[in-house]
């Protein structure tokens, strides 16, 4: 019981009881130590008292007319030395990224561009680190992809395969998913399974070249079927048509997620498993500029669940 005590009060001890100590065994006087401090010399008296108590060991012999070092105290002196140069090493490091940052800010804009998600909090965490310009030109995923591989783009949320990451040279982290739900025409079951929906493939590539990649993995990994069209119908009313000709739930793109549905159609739950299109935020692996750097990082640090389900979530691989 003795050992779980101090262990306990060990935990209590204070940098600035270390100074207090610290600064009596250097002057080996209470009172040039309190004077030194600026600190009333009762003051000092308490808090070193409270450091020997919390520690259990006796660190000063004192009289009326003298202050020794204990051996105890003798031997811990180096120890609390070296743990508050280490707080002021500790210290200057926090002033000197608290200084980079306001210069980032204040430096050129981070330009960033996207597709149809972004995180909630973006303008809270990156505000601290840089000014962020949002690109009004939005575009498909290989577009914006390739608009930050050529420089008119700083950064990007997007997805593309990791191939096309790597051809392209970016560098991409995983920062947020949407989970894909089919629509069907039929009211059935509230749950379809992957192998048993319909995925279209779009013959123009330019506009869907990211989602056919997504599709055709899709069909690979899970057995949906994929069907070819070319009629523009991944989203909009030209999708709802595609639905009603479809005897097999359709699943939906991440553009065509959050759009009103017919009154005829009805949005099912894909498990077995549930299917999530990833958002990779996407910068140049040559990228040195600081205030891009901090937005990477800012955006890359986890903020809460991802709301995939690993166990019955599948989702293309991206070299993220």
């Amino acid at each position: 019981m003795g050992s779980v005590r101090t262990i306990r009060n060990i935990a209590t001890v204070e940098l600035r009881q270390l100074r207090y100590f610290m600064a009596v065994a250097e002057e080996l006087h209470f009172g040039r130590a309190a004077e030194r401090l600026l600190i009333a010399g009762p003051s000092l008296s308490q808090q070193v008292k409270a450091l020997e108590r919390d520690l259990g060991l006796r660190l000063f012999e004192r009289d009326r007319r003298s202050v020794a070092l204990t051996p105890a105290g003798a031997v811990l002196l180096p120890y609390a030395r070296a743990l508050l140069e280490r707080a002021d090493d500790f210290r200057n490091r926090a002033d000197e990224l608290r200084t980079r940052s306001a210069r980032i800010a204040g430096s050129q804009p981070v330009r960033l561009g996207y597709v149809n998600w972004l995180p909630v909090d973006l303008a809270a965490r990156t505000a601290p680190v840089a000014r962020l310009h949002i690109d009004a030109w939005i575009e498909p995923s290989h577009v914006q992809a390739a608009r930050v591989a050529e420089g008119s783009l700083d950064v990007a949320v997007c997805w593309v395969p990791a191939a096309d990451l790597d051809s392209q040279g970016l560098n991409a982290r995983l920062i947020g998913a949407d989970r894909l739900h089919a629509i069907s025409r039929q009211a059935g079951p509230a749950d379809v399974r992957a192998r048993d929906t319909v995925v279209l493939i779009d013959d123009n590539v330019g506009t869907w070249q990211s989602w056919n990649q997504y599709a055709e993995q899709l069909v690979h990994d899970t057995g949906a079927r994929g069907v070819r069209v070319s009629d523009g119908g991944i989203a909009g009313s030209a999708f709802f048509e595609h639905v009603r000709r479809s005897s097999h739930p359709v699943i939906n793109s991440p553009k065509g997620q959050q759009a009103p549905l017919p009154p005829d159609l009805v949005r099912c739950a894909v498990v077995g498993p549930a299917l999530y299109w990833p958002w990779l935020l996407v910068w140049r692996r040559d990228e040195l500029r600081a205030a891009v750097l901090a937005v990477v990082d800012v955006l890359s640090r986890p903020a809460g669940d991802l709301d995939v389900d690993g166990a019955d979530g599948w989702m293309p691989a991206s070299g993220a």
